[in-house]
């Protein structure tokens, strides 16, 4: 929550599932995200950046978030004490193709493995196909990640292909797995 003088100011629910929401991003958020997005461990999986990104470089990506309509990146909320958790989005959007590049990470390692990012990519995927009428959704991940990828096939998420030892990680390099989950084949 946040407190303004006596007032307090609940965060906007944009999206409710049973366990979690998604809201979107605020500058209050910039510490949290340089604390999650510099540890080696949150960041292992990522498809983004291998290097440290610091407060400058995470504050501008911040600040310039909203002045795309191509990607849409929301924080994942705990609704029992609005506690963030982590981040979910929909990238790279075509609007005349009607797909979207969808991805995750759970910041806080103490709740990995406990169904909250699956909660969370499964309002994602609903407001993508119910709301901004999405035809396809498709994700990249590790083939090493197996956690994730039992999460994907969950929503629906089928795999569509592998780019043989595409990444380098930790000193080896692993296939990348394609997959994607179409609007007639979700919920």
């Amino acid at each position: 929550m946040v407190f303004k003088g006596a007032e307090t100011v609940r965060p906007v629910r944009f999206w409710e599932g049973k366990r979690v929401y998604l809201r979107p991003l605020e500058l209050e958020d910039l510490e949290r995200l340089v604390r999650w997005f510099t540890n080696p461990e949150v960041t292992q999986y990522l498809l983004g950046p291998r290097w440290p990104l610091n407060r400058l470089r995470e504050e501008e990506w911040l600040r310039n978030l909203y002045r795309s309509n191509r990607d849409l990146v929301f924080a994942i909320c705990l609704r029992e004490n609005d506690r963030h958790i982590g981040n979910c989005g929909l990238h790279r959007i075509s609007w005349i193709d009607r797909f979207a590049e969808l991805g995750i990470a759970i910041g806080e390692p103490e709740y990995w493995g406990k169904g909250y990012g699956t909660e969370a990519a499964g309002l994602l995927l609903d407001y993508a196909f119910r709301v901004l009428n999405l035809n396809r959704v498709e994700l990249h991940v590790f083939a090493t990640n197996e956690r994730a990828i039992r999460s994907y096939r969950k929503l629906g998420f089928q795999e569509e292909g592998r780019l043989r030892k595409r990444r380098y990680v930790r000193g080896t390099y692993v296939d990348e797995i394609v997959m994607s989950v179409l609007r007639e084949e979700w919920g």
